[in-house]
């Protein structure tokens, strides 16, 4: 049985984290760099951004934990640490930095970083502020750590689980950041996860890339992809239970868990978009296909005419039928049906592709609660998909008008 449980990155055995402000940022009252510690050495997978521009540490990482181990995570926030000539060593210089501090090997550091893209990062700050880092280090520093690699987020997002495996009691945390530039494509935003489950690093990568399709890559905020995104998890095997090496019903509990915290961040992460008022969720059900559900789905939470609606609080239900109609997934437009639904009702405003009377005042009331279902019934098949994503606002242009300065 899956439960909820505080800790976030510290819930599992033998994680530690912490986060100081070092002297990146110019706010002396925000966080800038983070670090996550495993007390032994850990079996670690992460997956990447797509983008062919990508950050530096994302390069350094892989490379990194090519051998499925790790033991720590440096981030800061602040900078991106892309588009710079001299990345690849800072970054490297990041995991010397962890190592020394640590007394662990740098290749065994996962290292990241966020922030504003093609602006050189100074490695004096994080130099100084080392010792100070991972000196704090806590088994209470989760929060710390999550505000740490905050950039325009408004709220820290962390969760954790617990689960059983062979009998035993597992956890597993994660934290993430992610506000704007989200459009994932086999990875996301930044999502460390930790836990104490044995489980080799094979069936950690398949169980992580597996996961992320119906998850991360399920969430949009504004249709850019970042150059920086990326999901890693760790780990450590001090729950006890025997190994995980294969599929079966521990590999099974284990994916159950995974999942559990990776849309509960999902659903946090699109609930915090930049300037996001309303957090938006597609659910699209009788579709031929699970390709076809998804396309629909990621279609419709990505519509920026779709997501001004909401922010409107406007039941505009030909959007959704438009943004169906130019996924490319083949649909028969006649079979489609269309709810609204939110903790103030559900009302039906399109019936087998045409539109059908209903109360514009119960609408009005349905999408102007902070969380919105968006739900669509493609009516040819067994097959359904979610994917989460937000209102468009006038202040996600205020925000983004001025990033960089």
């Amino acid at each position: 049985m899956i439960k909820l449980i505080d800790g976030g990155v510290c819930a599992a055995k033998g994680f530690k984290a912490n986060g100081i402000h070092c002297g990146i940022r110019k706010n002396r009252t925000k966080r800038d760099i983070a670090l996550i510690y495993s007390q032994v050495p850990a079996t670690a997978a992460a997956v990447y951004t797509t983008n062919l521009v990508k950050g530096a540490p994302l390069t350094v990482t892989k490379a990194n934990i090519a051998d499925g181990k790790a033991q720590a995570v440096i981030c800061n926030s602040g900078n991106a640490n892309t588009c710079n000539a001299n990345g690849i060593e800072i970054a490297e210089k990041m995991c010397d930095l962890t190592a020394e501090a640590l007394g662990i090997l740098p290749r065994d550091v996962i290292v990241a970083s966020t922030g504003v893209i093609g602006q050189p990062l100074d490695i004096t700050p994080i130099e100084k502020g080392m010792n100070e880092l991972a000196s704090g280090l806590s088994e209470d520093g989760c929060a710390a750590a999550a505000e740490g690699i905050m950039t325009t987020d408004t709220v820290m997002k962390s969760v954790a689980v617990s689960f059983e495996a062979g009998g035993v009691t597992c956890h597993l945390g994660g934290i993430a950041k992610g506000s704007g530039m989200i459009h994932p494509n086999m990875a996301t935003m930044l999502v460390f996860l930790t836990t104490d489950c044995a489980i080799s690093s094979e069936m950690l990568h398949k169980a992580l890339s597996g996961d992320v399709q119906a998850t991360f890559n399920m969430l949009s905020i504004d249709g850019d992809t970042s150059t920086n995104d990326m999901v890693a998890v760790m780990a450590n095997g001090l729950a006890g239970n025997a190994e995980i090496t294969s599929d079966g019903p521990d590999f099974a509990a284990f994916m159950e868990a995974l999942n559990s915290v990776t849309v509960r961040l999902c659903r946090m992460i699109a609930g915090d978009g930049e300037g996001a008022t309303k957090m938006l969720e597609c659910v699209v059900t009788g579709a031929d296909s699970l390709k076809t559900a998804r396309t629909v789905a990621k279609s419709v939470v990505c519509s920026s005419l779709l997501k001004a609606a909401m922010f409107g609080a406007d039941a505009n239900w030909g959007r959704v039928l438009c943004a169906i109609g130019y996924s490319g997934a083949a649909v028969d437009v006649n079979a489609i049906d269309v709810s609204f639904r939110s903790a103030a009702g559900e009302i039906l405003v399109c019936k087998d592709g045409a539109g059908v009377d209903f109360s514009e005042e119960l609408a009005k009331a349905v999408l102007s609660e902070k969380e919105i279902d968006i739900c669509v019934s493609l009516g040819k098949g067994d097959f359904g998909a979610t994917a989460w994503g937000c209102d468009l606002t006038y202040d996600y242009v205020k925000i983004n008008g001025d990033y960089r300065t």
